[in-house]
């Protein structure tokens, strides 16, 4: 597949899961009791703010990869 393709697709797929990840960690949140402290909720909003980085990276890194040599 060429690099150009890999963009293509990376960056749908990376909107995508943005929009995922936003509406999972929406869901956990409203789940939360609504008396909870706001030194309790920190590190999961630290997580959620946060966590949709890592699948991010793997997916640069995947349309970053050079085009193979052609024969």
């Amino acid at each position: 597949m060429k690099q150009r393709h890999r963009k293509l697709i990376g960056a749908v797929l990376t909107i995508v899961s943005i929009v995922v990840w936003a509406s999972i960690a929406t869901s956990i949140y409203l789940a939360f009791p609504p008396d909870l402290p706001w030194y309790v909720l920190i590190p999961y909003f630290l997580v959620a703010g946060i966590g949709w980085v890592f699948p991010a990276m793997m997916l640069v890194k995947w349309m970053a990869r050079p085009d193979a040599p052609s024969r």
